[in-house]
C-alpha cells in the first residue's frame, strides 16, 4: 500500500480509502440492515492489505453504516483513521452535539479523526458554518472529540476555491473522476494550501463500473474501466485518498493491487486520456451542454437529465450505466422528472435551446436507445 500525507494534518493515510456509503445489506426497504458478517470480513481484509482510512456518515445504509463500521473496528481502532460527518446546520447547538455523541457511540470510539460538515455548499458555508456551526466544530476539536476539521463538498469550482482560500478546513472530500473534472483547479489549490483532498466517487458513483469499448482502449494494458478510473484519480498529485465502496472481496483485492502500484498512470497515459476526453466532451456538447435553458418542460420531461444519460451511452460507451440510470428517472425522489416518452412535441424547448438542437427528435432517439434490451 502507498501512503500519502493528508494535507497539514500530519496523518499518513493509505491512498485507497474504504467508503462505507453502500455496504452489503440484508432485508428490504427501510428495515434493511448492514450484513455484519460480510462487511466485517471486507473491512478486515482491507485493513490487512494496508487500508487505514474508512469513511462513513450518519445516514448511510439506513443509518446503520456507523454501527457496522464501529463493530468492524474492534481490535483495529488504533491503526485506522476514522472519517464521518455531521449533517446538522440548524440553530440548536444541542442537536449538533447530539449528532456527534451518537457517532462516537456508534463507532465505539472516544474521538473522530476527520470530522466533516456534511454536504457543504455556498449557502451552508456562508450562512451556517462560518457564523455558527463552525464554532461548535472548533469547540469539539478543542475538547479532543474531533482531531481534524473537514467538509464534504457539493458545489462548483469557484465555491471550493473560496473555501480553500478561507483556510477553514484541514480536509475536503469532493467529487472527482474521469467524467467529472470540474473541480480539478480548486483541488490543486487545496493541495497548495496544505489541505488534504479526499475523493468520493472515483468510479463515478458506479457509472464507470461498467464496460465501455470507447474507454477500454484509452491506456494499453488496462481494459477494466473501474481500474482505469481509479488509476486516473490516484495519478493526480493533488489527491490524497480515493474512496472506494468495496462490496465484494474481489473489489478489495483488485483495489489493493492498484493502490500498491507506484505508477498509477504515466504522463503519456494522462495526456492521451486528456486529449481523448476533450474530443468526447466536444462531441457530447454538440448534443447537449446541460445549460437547462430548455426547462421547464410543461410535461415535466427531464430533458437535460435524459440527454446526460444518452450521452453516457452514445459518447462514452457506458450503455449499461446509462440504461439503469434512465430506468430510475422519476422513480427515486432525488431523480425527479418524466421520461422522454412523455414529450407532447409542443416544441417550447427547441425555441429556447441556444444550440438549436432538434430536441423532440433527439428525445425519441434517446428513449429508444435507453430502453433497448441489449
Amino acid at each position: 500500500m502507498i501512503y500519502r500525507e493528508l494535507g497539514r494534518t500530519g496523518l499518513k493515510v493509505s491512498q485507497l480509502g474504504f467508503g462505507a456509503m453502500r455496504l452489503p445489506m440484508t432485508g428490504d426497504g427501510e428495515g434493511a440492515r448492514v450484513d455484519r458478517q460480510k462487511v466485517t470480513a471486507l473491512l478486515h481484509r482491507a485493513f490487512e492489505g494496508g487500508v487505514n482510512y474508512v469513511d462513513t456518515a450518519v445516514g448511510y445504509c439506513n443509518a446503520d453504516s456507523q454501527r457496522a463500521v464501529g463493530e468492524a473496528l474492534k481490535g483495529w481502532r488504533d491503526r485506522v483513521i476514522v472519517s464521518t460527518k455531521n449533517p446538522y446546520y440548524g440553530e440548536d447547538e444541542k442537536a449538533w452535539w447530539q449528532n456527534l455523541q451518537d457517532s462516537l457511540e456508534r463507532l465505539g470510539t472516544d474521538h473522530i479523526d476527520v470530522y466533516h460538515h456534511h454536504g457543504a455548499n455556498r449557502k451552508r458555508f456562508h450562512e451556517h458554518i462560518l457564523p455558527r456551526v463552525g464554532k461548535w466544530m472548533r469547540k469539539a476539536k478543542d475538547q479532543g472529540l474531533v482531531r481534524h476539521i473537514a467538509l464534504s463538498f457539493h458545489d462548483n469550482n469557484e465555491m471550493l476555491r473560496e473555501i480553500v482560500e478561507s483556510g477553514y478546513p484541514e480536509v475536503v472530500t469532493v467529487q472527482y473522476n474521469l467524467l467529472d473534472r470540474q473541480l480539478e483547479e480548486s483541488i490543486a489549490a487545496a493541495r497548495d494550501k496544505g489541505i488534504g483532498v479526499v475523493v468520493m466517487g472515483p468510479v463515478g458513483g458506479g457509472r464507470l463500473g461498467a464496460t465501455s469499448d470507447v474507454l477500454r482502449t484509452l491506456v494499453p494494458g488496462i481494459e477494466r474501466i473501474p481500474e482505469l478510473a481509479l488509476r486516473f484519480v490516484l495519478s493526480n498529485p493533488s489527491v490524497t485518498v480515493a474512496l472506494s465502496g468495496m462490496w465484494t472481496m474481489e473489489h478489495v483485492e483488485e483495489n489493493h493491487r492498484i493502490a500498491a502500484d507506484p505508477v498509477s498512470l504515466t504522463e503519456a497515459d494522462r495526456s492521451a486520456i486528456d486529449a481523448h476526453l476533450v474530443r468526447l466532451k466536444a462531441l457530447a456538447d454538440l448534443y447537449c451542454t446541460g445549460c437547462n435553458y430548455c426547462m421547464p418542460c410543461p410535461r415535466e420531461v427531464a430533458i437535460p437529465k435524459i440527454f446526460e444519460r444518452y450521452n453516457r451511452g452514445r459518447v462514452y460507451g457506458l450503455w449499461d450505466s446509462a440504461r439503469k440510470a434512465y430506468a430510475g428517472l422519476g422513480v427515486h425522489p432525488w431523480d425527479k422528472g418524466a421520461k422522454a416518452d412523455q414529450c407532447s412535441e409542443c416544441g417550447a424547448c427547441e425555441a429556447k435551446c441556444p444550440q438549436k438542437i432538434a430536441i423532440r427528435a433527439q428525445l425519441k432517439d434517446a428513449h429508444a436507445s435507453l430502453t433497448a434490451k441489449e
